[in-house]
């Protein structure tokens, strides 16, 4: 690179300055690559020397660009190998399912069959793993806002496979329920994303519209010989309620198939604790008292009861946050209010359970 003598210029050569005649004249703007003709013009021109950028100089910055460019993407690939070193097995099996749950969902919306069988083998690998999800204090990291119906449809799943077992459900319909949990809202896809995140009250259009996710997620799952009658009948009636207030059908108690009844309580508390575009998470111990609260003519109580009883085990040490800001630590579980446990902060004693104006906000530390 620099002032060479025209001689010396070669065809691929670059110039770096404007060239100009002896008499003061634009003969070739800058950037200009040199082929033979423009050699015959500057030596017809009695040009005696350019500034140049020679070919072999420019492959070479090419091949240094490129080396910084792999030895960038190597690095990168090397900090993403050390994070997922640090990642827990299950949050590495969560974070892979997720990608898995992803493409899949937006390939439905294309048409393309769903690959179930995939997705239970990944399943599989997650719950290997479930000593590592608690239900209370699991809480993703870096949800982004287009995220949320990924991630409530894999915690709802998980959620539903410990209320499969706590419940008494045989062995063989855990996964069966896992997977219905996973894909009771798929019907989604097809609605509006812009529907979906809307801020304000929706109208009574844009209502009827995000109800039929039950429809379309049935149509999607109906022919699926994957899945059993049950799981496919999820993604119909999760907003079915006991008393018959629900949606699509209006059916009551006896005609909701007992995964639905699982899966609505799972989803039911994922989608309350879980950030939206349009609202901020709910405190888990906030939402357990909801969802006892709707036991009483909207959902299983049975499933409930025992949801809240086993939610909530073993959380002496817990260490949360109150709605009045102070810190401290749950040193009792009163077993008729397993959401109002008492709490020792700076030697104080809060009994949540006569205290009713306040609650636990947050769950600092297991």
């Amino acid at each position: 690179m620099g002032s060479v003598l025209v001689s010396k210029v070669k065809p691929g050569d670059k110039l770096l300055q404007d060239v100009q005649t002896p008499l003061g004249n634009l003969l070739f703007n800058k950037g200009v690559v040199v082929t033979a003709r423009e050699l015959e013009i500057l030596h017809a021109f009695l040009v005696k020397k350019v500034v140049v950028e020679t070919a072999a100089d420019r492959l070479s910055e090419k091949q240094g660009a490129s080396a910084a460019r792999s030895h960038a993407e190597e690095a990168n690939k090397d900090k993403e190998s050390e994070q997922a070193q640090n990642l827990s097995p299950f949050q590495r099996e969560y974070d892979a399912t997720l990608q898995l749950v992803k493409k899949v969902f937006n390939n439905a919306l294309s048409g393309e069959a769903l690959p179930v069988l995939d997705l239970r083998h990944q399943l599989e690998k997650l719950i290997s793993n479930i000593g590592e999800y608690n239900v209370l204090t699991y809480i993703p990291s870096g949800v982004k806002e287009n995220e949320y119906l990924y991630h409530n449809s894999l915690l709802s799943a998980l959620t539903s496979y410990l209320l499969a077992k706590w419940n008494g459900f045989q062995a063989k319909d855990w996964m069966q329920i896992t997977l219905a949990g996973l894909l009771h809202d798929i019907g989604n896809v097809k609605v509006s994303r812009a529907i979906l995140a809307k801020p304000t009250k929706l109208t009574s259009e844009e209502t009827e519209e995000v109800r039929r996710h039950t429809v379309y997620g049935y149509q999607l799952l109906k022919s699926n010989a994957a899945l059993n009658e049950g799981a496919k009948l999820v993604s119909l009636q999760h907003h079915e309620r006991e008393d018959g207030s629900g949606y699509p059908l209006g059916i009551g108690s006896d005609k909701i198939h007992p995964y639905a009844k699982i899966v609505a309580i799972a989803d039911i508390y994922q989608a309350m604790t879980l950030d939206k575009v349009y609202r901020k998470a709910t405190s888990p111990y906030l939402v357990l008292e909801q969802i006892q609260k709707d036991a009483f003519g909207k959902l299983e109580p049975t499933y409930v009861r025992t949801f809240i009883e086993k939610a909530t085990q073993f959380h002496n040490g817990t260490i949360v946050r109150i709605s009045d800001g102070r810190v401290g630590e749950i040193v009792f579980s009163d077993r008729d209010h397993p959401t109002r446990p008492w709490i020792s902060s700076e030697g104080t004693i809060i009994n949540l359970t006569t205290e009713r104006q306040l609650y636990i906000e947050e769950v600092l530390a297991t």
